[in-house]
């Protein structure tokens, strides 16, 4: 299993990498490279994490300009593709069409030798990508359902494609589990275990709103899009800042009402209710994984009075931080 980066005069190799055969044979390891991109190309961070049927990737890389990469690869692999920030688009002759996603989207891609063109526009590109053996894959494809048996079909007649044409928005719940995989910090075994619970739970999550999707036309436009993504960024990157509806609607160019509407729609809740579900699952995860004591954690998350911070994660998890902080 190997896979090739050109440059874009298809002579100098960038990344030629064998992949182990563990990505099919069980052999109970978990292997782990990060690989840092320099100029002329970027600056950055790739990193892969390899197990028994799965290999998860992902990067934050800010480009110096547009970057075109000529690619080869000699296996077949279904992947769940997030496109976090920036595009990208790859050019292939398996493909009918080029496939070319932006900011927030998703899909799940099968891809056989492929051989093709890859384009990257930034300045900030963040994806991550899991790739699945095809045969692991098709466990979790529900049957009796048109759309899923044609990409089964695909898969055994080994025809690349996308399990649908038009990309969807990753979702609150998909954040939520993306950012999970990034800043696991287990170890060998148990984080095989909690990658693996964590994949097939995101698989879950595409496979039912692909299964679900009512294909409503979205009232929002593209540009307010970006703007309720850049305070949900915004909010996970400054937990404990204190800002008004108005506040995070002004810093983005949008007003109240935009704001409020479009991200009920774009993530099934309202602003303060996301930025306190984001403030508990950190507290919960400083709780079990660090040796911070709860006024510690209490302060980082924004909360002056360490007793309001146990109510409000009480109200949340219906039990009492301190019932479940690291001895």
């Amino acid at each position: 299993m190997t896979l090739r980066l050109y440059d874009e005069t298809f002579g100098k190799v960038l990344m030629e990498k064998s992949y182990p055969n563990t990505y099919y044979e069980d052999d109970g390891d978990i292997q782990e490279c990060i690989t840092q991109l320099v100029p002329p190309y970027g600056n950055g961070f790739y990193h892969e994490i390899c197990f028994t049927n799965v290999h998860i990737s992902f990067g934050n890389i800010v480009l110096t300009n547009r970057l075109q990469l000529y690619f080869e690869s000699d296996f077949d692999t279904v992947e769940m593709h997030f496109a976090l920030k920036g595009k990208s688009m790859a050019t292939s002759g398996n493909f009918q069409k080029t496939v070319a996603f932006d900011s927030y989207q998703h899909n799940i891609i099968y891809a056989h030798h492929m051989q093709g063109k890859m384009e990257f526009d930034g300045p900030d590109m963040n994806i991550l990508e899991i790739n699945l053996a095809p045969e692991f894959f098709k466990k979790f494809l529900p049957d009796q359902s048109g759309l899923f048996e044609k990409f089964r079909n695909a898969i055994e007649k080994q025809n690349s494609s996308l399990i649908q044409p038009d990309h969807n928005r990753i979702s609150l719940e998909m954040y939520q589990i993306l950012n999970d995989i990034i800043h696991c910090d287990r170890k060998g075994t148990f984080k095989r275990i909690y990658l693996e619970a964590k994949v097939s739970e995101l698989l879950l999550l595409q496979l039912e709103q692909l299964f679900n999707d009512s294909s409503s036309p979205s009232s929002l436009q593209k540009k307010d899009v970006k703007k309720i993504y850049a305070v949900r960024d915004y909010i996970i990157n400054n937990l404990s800042t204190h800002c008004s509806l108005n506040d995070l609607a002004h810093q983005v160019g949008t007003n109240e009402f935009t704001l409020k509407k479009g991200f009920k729609e774009l993530f099934g809740t309202t602003v303060f209710g996301f930025w306190n579900d984001i403030k508990m699952e950190q507290a919960k995860r400083m709780l079990l994984d660090s040796d911070l004591n709860i006024s510690e954690i209490s302060d980082i998350i924004g909360y002056k009075n360490p007793r309001h911070f146990s109510a409000a994660f009480k109200r949340k998890y219906h039990v009492l931080p301190s019932k479940i902080a690291n001895k």
